[in-house]
């Protein structure tokens, strides 16, 4: 019978505004801010407006955007002003949708008017706020804008104790996830963690779509070969830049390689000598021939180098930041959702072959397979493309049978699926139905 129920209501949706009429007319509500992902937010020049990412139909298929590459200052090891600022919402693009119906559902059925900081709200009515960012920033310095964001809402209230509702979609998730435990603090130079929950006494209701919690293989592969860009292609160094991306990584109590055999291995992803050693990312000689070619463009080998160092280390304290326990962040209700139905990257394998160890990460790269090994099962893991469900919910394992490692406090709240890939989390309109009774009326 439940079969035949899916199968009789299959391709309908729920009308969502006459299940959420009575409650988008409440003028009552608290704001709601939109916290995008990696890639959600364009970037533009401060000085003349013009803008890099994405740039246009022509550049997403044609560019390699070299140009988002950071600077790196060669004495404090941190990025240089490059003069990119965030400066809009990417919310669709070549006929794929990212954010726009995610927007127009607050806006149109529950009733949240669009809104931005520095406005003065003389209307008590619900309203919609956009925080964009610049993606390739360390997320310590993304959480500190999210707070300077809050803070001008409050002050455009006039209410110096108001909280407020986030819905966060992939890294924006991990930001919010570290500013509801430590606010403005960095507590990444060190490996003690102290909560505070600065940041939780500012937010009521946080939704968390597609958040790698516990990080992701697939930023792993990026290292390897670059970032898919339309047709195009951000290089390996270009990547290896931006600091946001060393704190995808999956945590270290994740086994994210195995050894040809399915034999899980014990290698340290955050530390820089198994990028040595496997001549990954900046230490494959190709890459490096490839920077030398072009002098002035990218770091001195040695500066580039202590800076992969630095930024692997405030990864790892990064995903340890994320699984202390929340102590007084826990009245924060928070739902979490995402996809689990697509093959998701999960685990690399290290092949010998030709007298090199070589990273295989999909299953058809494999050369020699071990007969009675199942390079799929092994390799990928149900998810939405990009996260598994397993990093969804901070476990190391999908099976909930294995219980968490010992060491993780993730606090998510309760938890929901849609069998959708990452980009499209957010149109997805099961989802959206869920998301809005979890804010309006918050059951």
């Amino acid at each position: 019978m439940a079969a035949l129920a899916a199968c009789a209501t299959a391709g309908r949706t729920p009308d969502l505004a006459r299940l959420y009429q009575a409650h988008a007319v409440d003028d009552s509500r608290v704001p709601v801010i939109l916290i995008p992902g990696m890639l959600g937010s364009r970037l533009a020049r401060r000085d003349t407006g013009e803008e890099l990412w994405p740039g246009g139909t022509a550049k997403l298929l044609t560019s390699g955007y070299e140009e988002l590459a950071l600077r790196i200052d060669p004495a404090t090891l941190e990025p240089v002003d490059d003069g990119l600022v965030p400066s809009g919402l990417f919310d669709a693009a070549i006929g794929q949708d990212f954010y726009g119906r995610l927007v127009r559902a607050l806006r149109e059925v529950g009733g949240y008017l669009p809104s931005r900081p520095g406005q003065r709200v003389v209307q008590q009515k619900a309203r919609m706020y956009v925080f964009t960012y610049d993606w390739r920033q360390d997320n310590v310095a993304t959480a500190r804008r999210l707070d300077e964001f809050i803070e001008q809402i409050r002050r455009d209230y006039g209410d110096p104790a108001l909280r407020v509702d986030v819905i966060a979609h992939s890294m924006g998730g991990l930001v919010v996830r570290y500013y509801q435990r430590y606010g403005t603090d960095d507590v990444l130079d060190g490996n003690v963690f102290p909560v505070t929950g600065a940041g939780a006494v500012k937010l009521r209701r946080v939704v968390l779509l597609g958040v790698p919690n516990q990080g992701a293989t697939l930023a792993i592969h990026k290292f390897l070969n670059g970032y898919q860009v339309g047709i195009s292609r951000l290089p390996t160094e270009g990547v290896a830049t931006m600091p946001g991306l060393f704190q995808f990584f999956p945590h270290p109590g994740v086994d994210w390689v195995a050894a040809i055999d399915g034999r899980p291995l014990r290698i340290d992803l955050f530390d820089v000598e198994t990028w040595r050693r496997y001549g990954w990312s900046i230490f494959d000689r190709r890459i490096q021939r490839r920077m030398a070619q072009q002098p002035g463009v990218w770091p001195e080998p040695e500066v580039f180098e202590r800076w992969f160092e630095k930024r692997l280390e405030r990864g790892r304290r990064f995903t340890w930041s994320l699984m202390v326990p929340t102590g007084s962040t826990d009245d924060v209700a928070v739902l979490n959702a995402g996809g689990d139905c697509l093959p998701t990257p999960r685990r690399l394998v290290i092949e010998e072959y030709g007298g090199e160890s070589l990273a295989r990460l999909r299953p058809e790269q494999v050369h020699r397979p071990v007969r009675g090994v199942d390079y799929d099962r092994l390799m990928y893991e149900p998810g939405d493309g990009s996260v598994t469900r397993s990093s969804l919910l901070a476990r190391q394992e999908v099976d909930p049978m294995i219980p968490r490692f010992e060491y993780s406090h993730a606090g998510l709240g309760r938890a929901f699926f849609v069998c959708e890939q990452h980009d499209a989390l957010t149109g997805n309109v099961s989802l959206i139905d869920n998301l809005l009774y979890f804010l309006l009326i918050g059951a």
